[in-house]
């Protein structure tokens, strides 16, 4: 008996088998004859006993014929799925035939993602396509990316974080070749991106000299940034913060994750935050002027003046000609002012006291004087002008005060 049901068993799958494969000849029928809507049909009667017991050759010819099925009616996305499917499974036969398919239905779907982007502005539906092209090719990564950036910009921050999360999921850094040459008349260093072919061609004509190949920069660190923001955005502070402890737990010295952080508190108007993480920025970039900024920044803020002054003193010895650090030293030395001109008030009887305080307030504006001329010299804007022109003024230095002033009224 147990052996008649063995048999039995094994005569079922063999009509299973033979089923299948007349199903899969009729779903190829009406695919020639265009009537993809029967061929769908046909191949779905047979799905669910193909894929348990079905032999792989049948399998990949039921993937080939649904995904060439769904190309024809403009699904995609659905014949994507099948095709890739088809592809893992490393049968040449209908691979080979499915490959210009899956490429036409790329070119498609990647010229219509762009033309939404970059002429019809349609962030929105751009960012289905861009995705949509990542389906259809999950090897090119950049489409996910640039999926995640469209979503943004359409304020489509659901999506937006969907696509950021699958790039973290599959590990994207977007750090791609950058084949580089220096111009011969220039002496600059030019990009020419990912095309190897045009720079080497620059280089043979002489116009350029010492091809080098470099990498862009990661974009892990603009990608926790961004799902921060968005998630900020939405009022999820808390995750936004997450989303960042979790990334830096990875990579606890990425400097660019600092930085993101940081800025992220800044916004939150967390400047106490903000001040710590800048510290821990400086501790691993110790050379970098912009962060010893910052911290002068965090701490004048702060009420720390003598600390404010230490670090924008340490910014301009780094880069010299850092006009906003000399215009905040400036400041630090203009806020004793206040106080002066407080205690001025109080005294307008007693004129001694009264005109010590005017000496006072003019040995502060001779100090602060170097810092404004730095910075007016390196970036000369019309709150530059101004403060000049009035320090000279106060001070008597006549000649400067009229230069000043003319200057004053031309930029008006």
């Amino acid at each position: 008996m147990k052996n008649q049901f063995i048999a039995l068993s094994l005569g079922l799958m063999s009509l299973g088998a033979v089923a299948q494969k007349s199903e899969l000849k009729e779903a190829e029928k009406a695919i020639k004859k265009q009537d993809f809507t029967t061929a769908l049909s046909t191949l779905k009667t047979i799905e669910g006993s193909l894929m348990m017991n079905g032999e792989d050759k049948y399998k990949s010819k039921f993937y080939f014929l649904k995904g060439k099925a769904l190309a024809a009616q403009k699904d995609y996305k659905g014949a994507a799925e099948s095709l890739n499917a088809l592809f893992a499974m490393n049968e040449s036969k209908y691979g080979d035939e499915a490959r210009p398919i899956l490429n036409q239905m790329i070119q498609e779907v990647s010229n219509k993602a762009v033309d939404l982007y970059n002429n019809k502005k349609d962030y929105k539906n751009a960012a289905e396509n861009f995705y949509l092209t990542y389906l259809l090719s999950p090897a090119d990564t950049s489409f996910a990316y640039n999926a995640a950036v469209s979503a943004t910009q359409a304020k489509d921050y659901d999506k937006a974080v969907e696509y950021y999360k699958e790039l973290q999921k599959i590990g994207y850094t977007g750090i791609e070749k950058e084949f580089v040459a220096t111009d011969k008349a220039t002496g600059k260093v030019e990009s020419f991106g990912n095309d190897k072919a045009r720079r080497d061609l620059m280089v043979k004509s002489g116009g350029y000299l010492k091809p080098d190949t470099k990498s862009t920069e990661s974009k892990t660190a603009t990608i926790v940034k961004n799902v921060a923001l968005i998630l900020k955005e939405q009022g999820k502070t808390d995750e936004a913060i997450e989303a960042f402890k979790e990334a830096r737990a990875s990579n606890p010295k990425d400097l660019n994750l600092i930085l993101n952080e940081a800025q992220l508190y800044v916004e939150m108007g967390k400047m106490d935050k903000f001040g710590e993480l800048m510290n821990e920025a400086v501790a691993l970039d110790p050379e970098n002027p912009t962060l010893y900024y910052n911290l002068g920044v965090v701490n004048f803020n702060q009420g720390r003046m003598e600390d404010a002054k230490k670090y924008y003193e340490k910014a301009v010895e780094l880069k010299p000609d850092y006009a906003d650090a000399y215009m905040n030293l400036a400041v630090i030395v203009l806020n004793q002012e206040k106080a002066i001109v407080d205690e001025m008030n109080k005294n307008l009887n007693n004129f001694k006291k009264y005109d010590e305080l005017a000496a006072k307030q003019k040995e502060v504006y001779k100090e602060a004087l170097p810092f404004l001329e730095k910075a007016d010299g390196l970036n000369r804007n019309v709150e530059t002008v101004k403060t000049l022109m009035n320090l000279y003024e106060v001070l008597e230095m006549s000649d400067k005060a009229s230069e000043y002033r003319e200057l004053y009224k031309s930029m008006q």
